[in-house]
Protein backbone atom coordinates (compact mmCIF):
# COMPACT_ATOMS: atom_id res chain seq x y z
CA UNK A 1 0.00 0.00 0.00
CA UNK A 2 1.14 3.12 -0.88
CA UNK A 3 2.31 6.26 1.54
CA UNK A 4 -0.98 8.41 0.43
CA UNK A 5 -3.08 5.51 1.21
CA UNK A 6 -1.55 5.04 4.60
CA UNK A 7 -2.04 8.88 4.79
CA UNK A 8 -6.10 9.28 3.21
CA UNK A 9 -7.13 9.62 6.87
CA UNK A 10 -4.98 12.60 7.56
CA UNK A 11 -5.11 14.08 4.34
CA UNK A 12 -7.69 17.36 4.59
CA UNK A 13 -5.99 17.89 7.58
CA UNK A 14 -2.99 18.35 6.63
CA UNK A 15 -3.32 20.07 3.52
CA UNK A 16 -6.63 21.69 4.30
CA UNK A 17 -9.28 23.92 2.02
CA UNK A 18 -7.95 27.20 0.93
CA UNK A 19 -10.41 29.58 -0.22
CA UNK A 20 -7.93 31.90 -2.15
CA UNK A 21 -7.29 28.35 -4.40
CA UNK A 22 -10.51 27.66 -4.96
CA UNK A 23 -11.59 31.37 -5.63
CA UNK A 24 -8.68 31.63 -8.31
CA UNK A 25 -9.53 27.85 -9.88
CA UNK A 26 -12.81 29.35 -9.53
CA UNK A 27 -12.66 32.66 -11.90
CA UNK A 28 -11.40 30.09 -14.65
CA UNK A 29 -14.08 27.75 -14.63
CA UNK A 30 -16.45 29.16 -16.52
CA UNK A 31 -20.87 29.05 -15.71
CA UNK A 32 -22.41 26.90 -13.58
CA UNK A 33 -22.68 23.62 -15.26
CA UNK A 34 -19.16 23.76 -16.91
CA UNK A 35 -17.35 20.63 -16.98
CA UNK A 36 -13.94 20.48 -14.73
CA UNK A 37 -11.64 18.08 -14.12
CA UNK A 38 -9.13 18.11 -10.74
CA UNK A 39 -6.03 15.82 -12.10
CA UNK A 40 -4.50 14.44 -8.82
CA UNK A 41 -7.56 15.16 -7.21
CA UNK A 42 -7.02 13.07 -3.67
CA UNK A 43 -9.81 13.00 -1.54
CA UNK A 44 -11.61 15.77 -3.72
CA UNK A 45 -12.23 18.72 -1.40
CA UNK A 46 -12.14 21.24 -4.55
CA UNK A 47 -14.46 19.19 -6.71
CA UNK A 48 -16.46 18.68 -3.57
CA UNK A 49 -17.15 23.04 -3.15
CA UNK A 50 -17.42 23.28 -6.97
CA UNK A 51 -19.88 20.33 -7.36
CA UNK A 52 -21.91 22.45 -4.66
CA UNK A 53 -21.57 25.70 -6.62
CA UNK A 54 -23.27 23.70 -9.68
CA UNK A 55 -20.38 22.56 -11.86
CA UNK A 56 -20.27 19.30 -13.34
CA UNK A 57 -16.31 17.45 -12.04
CA UNK A 58 -14.59 14.89 -12.50
CA UNK A 59 -11.57 14.03 -10.44
CA UNK A 60 -8.77 11.52 -11.08
CA UNK A 61 -5.94 10.44 -8.60
CA UNK A 62 -3.65 7.15 -9.14
CA UNK A 63 -4.57 5.83 -5.57
CA UNK A 64 -7.25 3.82 -4.42
CA UNK A 65 -8.11 5.11 -1.03
CA UNK A 66 -7.69 8.88 -2.30
CA UNK A 67 -10.55 7.79 -4.76
CA UNK A 68 -12.46 5.53 -2.27
CA UNK A 69 -12.44 9.08 0.01
CA UNK A 70 -13.63 11.48 -2.64
CA UNK A 71 -16.63 8.90 -3.86
CA UNK A 72 -17.50 8.00 -0.10
CA UNK A 73 -17.85 12.45 0.36
CA UNK A 74 -19.35 13.49 -2.72
CA UNK A 75 -21.14 11.28 -4.23
CA UNK A 76 -22.73 13.08 -7.09
CA UNK A 77 -19.19 13.87 -8.50
CA UNK A 78 -17.41 11.07 -10.72
CA UNK A 79 -14.37 9.89 -9.53
CA UNK A 80 -11.54 7.60 -11.44
CA UNK A 81 -8.68 6.07 -10.20
CA UNK A 82 -6.09 6.57 -12.83
CA UNK A 83 -3.05 7.61 -14.15
CA UNK A 84 -3.32 11.21 -14.65
CA UNK A 85 -1.32 10.88 -17.87
CA UNK A 86 -4.27 8.22 -19.21
CA UNK A 87 -6.86 11.82 -19.32
CA UNK A 88 -7.27 11.13 -22.74
CA UNK A 89 -9.26 7.96 -22.39
CA UNK A 90 -12.29 9.71 -20.50
CA UNK A 91 -13.28 11.07 -23.92
CA UNK A 92 -14.71 13.95 -23.21
CA UNK A 93 -13.55 17.99 -22.97
CA UNK A 94 -13.69 20.34 -20.04
CA UNK A 95 -13.83 24.29 -19.71
CA UNK A 96 -11.06 23.45 -16.85
CA UNK A 97 -8.59 21.44 -15.89
CA UNK A 98 -6.61 22.05 -12.88
CA UNK A 99 -3.55 20.56 -10.91
CA UNK A 100 -2.51 21.82 -7.52
CA UNK A 101 -0.45 20.38 -4.84
CA UNK A 102 2.94 19.30 -6.73
CA UNK A 103 1.61 16.61 -8.59
CA UNK A 104 3.37 17.66 -11.62
CA UNK A 105 7.05 16.90 -9.50
CA UNK A 106 5.90 13.11 -10.22
CA UNK A 107 6.28 13.11 -14.46
CA UNK A 108 9.59 13.47 -16.12
CA UNK A 109 9.91 15.99 -18.71
CA UNK A 110 8.66 13.14 -21.05
CA UNK A 111 5.53 12.22 -19.23
CA UNK A 112 4.99 16.01 -18.58
CA UNK A 113 5.23 16.62 -22.45
CA UNK A 114 2.81 14.17 -22.91
CA UNK A 115 0.36 15.13 -20.45
CA UNK A 116 0.32 18.88 -21.26
CA UNK A 117 -0.63 17.84 -25.03
CA UNK A 118 -3.43 15.58 -23.67
CA UNK A 119 -4.56 18.96 -21.30
CA UNK A 120 -4.57 20.73 -24.49
CA UNK A 121 -6.78 18.15 -26.74
CA UNK A 122 -8.71 18.02 -23.80
CA UNK A 123 -9.78 21.44 -23.46
CA UNK A 124 -12.85 23.22 -24.90
CA UNK A 125 -11.60 26.46 -26.69
CA UNK A 126 -10.82 29.80 -24.78
CA UNK A 127 -10.26 26.81 -21.81
CA UNK A 128 -7.82 27.51 -18.94
CA UNK A 129 -5.24 24.83 -17.87
CA UNK A 130 -3.81 25.85 -14.04
CA UNK A 131 -0.88 24.04 -12.15
CA UNK A 132 0.82 24.17 -9.00
CA UNK A 133 3.61 23.13 -7.83
CA UNK A 134 6.67 23.98 -5.49
CA UNK A 135 9.60 26.51 -7.05
CA UNK A 136 12.23 24.13 -8.68
CA UNK A 137 14.27 26.88 -9.47
CA UNK A 138 15.05 27.90 -5.79
CA UNK A 139 15.14 24.61 -4.66
CA UNK A 140 17.58 23.40 -7.27
CA UNK A 141 20.15 26.11 -5.86
CA UNK A 142 19.73 23.40 -2.26
CA UNK A 143 21.71 20.13 -1.55
CA UNK A 144 18.58 19.28 0.56
CA UNK A 145 15.47 20.87 1.98
CA UNK A 146 13.18 19.74 5.01
CA UNK A 147 9.76 20.95 4.88
CA UNK A 148 8.11 22.42 8.57
CA UNK A 149 6.81 19.31 10.33
CA UNK A 150 3.54 19.81 10.50
CA UNK A 151 1.07 17.99 13.47
CA UNK A 152 -1.94 16.79 13.37
CA UNK A 153 -4.82 14.28 15.20
CA UNK A 154 -4.51 16.63 18.14
CA UNK A 155 -1.05 16.81 18.33
CA UNK A 156 -0.95 12.80 18.31
CA UNK A 157 1.23 12.83 14.89
CA UNK A 158 3.66 14.43 12.85
CA UNK A 159 3.70 14.85 9.20
CA UNK A 160 7.55 15.23 7.87
CA UNK A 161 8.43 15.85 4.39
CA UNK A 162 11.83 16.09 2.98
CA UNK A 163 14.12 16.87 -0.16
CA UNK A 164 17.68 15.07 -0.69
CA UNK A 165 19.87 14.69 -3.36
CA UNK A 166 18.00 17.55 -4.95
CA UNK A 167 19.38 17.82 -8.98
CA UNK A 168 17.98 18.58 -12.56
CA UNK A 169 17.87 14.26 -13.04
CA UNK A 170 15.79 14.27 -10.05
CA UNK A 171 15.05 14.49 -6.45
CA UNK A 172 14.91 11.57 -3.78
CA UNK A 173 11.27 13.04 -1.77
CA UNK A 174 10.94 11.31 1.76
CA UNK A 175 7.99 11.57 3.94
CA UNK A 176 6.85 9.84 6.80
CA UNK A 177 4.59 10.47 9.75
CA UNK A 178 5.79 9.70 13.47
CA UNK A 179 3.15 9.32 16.70
CA UNK A 180 5.41 9.34 20.08
CA UNK A 181 8.53 8.63 18.39
CA UNK A 182 7.58 5.70 16.47
CA UNK A 183 7.05 5.96 12.74
CA UNK A 184 4.07 4.74 11.25
CA UNK A 185 4.54 5.13 7.83
CA UNK A 186 7.72 5.92 5.55
CA UNK A 187 8.07 6.35 1.77
CA UNK A 188 10.89 7.84 -0.74
CA UNK A 189 9.97 8.47 -3.91
CA UNK A 190 11.48 10.13 -7.28
CA UNK A 191 10.16 13.59 -7.88
CA UNK A 192 11.18 15.95 -11.22
CA UNK A 193 13.22 18.89 -10.51
CA UNK A 194 11.68 21.18 -13.53
CA UNK A 195 12.56 24.62 -13.86
CA UNK A 196 10.31 27.66 -14.84
CA UNK A 197 11.42 27.80 -17.94
CA UNK A 198 11.12 24.53 -19.20
CA UNK A 199 7.07 24.63 -17.96
CA UNK A 200 6.74 27.88 -20.17
CA UNK A 201 8.95 26.06 -23.29
CA UNK A 202 7.15 22.72 -22.51
CA UNK A 203 3.46 24.46 -22.62
CA UNK A 204 4.67 27.25 -25.72
CA UNK A 205 5.50 23.96 -27.73
CA UNK A 206 2.05 22.57 -26.72
CA UNK A 207 -0.08 25.19 -28.00
CA UNK A 208 -0.94 27.00 -24.79
CA UNK A 209 -0.99 31.04 -24.32
CA UNK A 210 0.20 32.02 -21.01
CA UNK A 211 -2.33 33.80 -19.11
CA UNK A 212 -0.17 34.49 -15.79
CA UNK A 213 2.82 33.07 -13.28
CA UNK A 214 2.48 33.57 -9.69
CA UNK A 215 4.09 32.72 -6.91
CA UNK A 216 0.50 31.56 -5.19
CA UNK A 217 -3.07 31.57 -5.56
CA UNK A 218 -3.10 35.00 -4.07
CA UNK A 219 -1.34 36.21 -7.04
CA UNK A 220 1.59 36.96 -5.81
CA UNK A 221 4.87 37.82 -7.61
CA UNK A 222 6.85 34.93 -8.60
CA UNK A 223 10.87 35.10 -7.80
CA UNK A 224 13.06 32.40 -8.77
CA UNK A 225 15.13 33.13 -5.88
CA UNK A 226 12.71 32.95 -3.31
CA UNK A 227 11.75 29.84 -1.34
CA UNK A 228 7.60 29.87 -2.93
CA UNK A 229 5.11 27.82 -4.98
CA UNK A 230 4.47 28.10 -8.49
CA UNK A 231 1.02 29.02 -10.05
CA UNK A 232 1.01 29.31 -14.22
CA UNK A 233 -2.35 29.62 -15.91
CA UNK A 234 -3.11 28.59 -19.78
CA UNK A 235 -5.42 29.33 -21.85
CA UNK A 236 -6.19 27.25 -24.93
CA UNK A 237 -5.56 29.06 -27.85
Amino acid sequence: MSFYSEFAPWYREVFPFREATYQFLCDHAGVQGSALLDAGCGPGSYCGRFLGDGFRVTGIDLDPKMIESASAAYPVGEFRCMDITALASLNRSFQLIYSIGNVLAYLSVERLEQFLGSVYEALEPGGSWIFQVVNWDYLLTQQEYTFPVITIDEGRVTFHRRYRHISPDHVAFEVWLSSGGDILFHEESKLYACSSETFLRLHAAAGFSLEGVYAGFDKSAFLKSRNSGLVMAFTKR
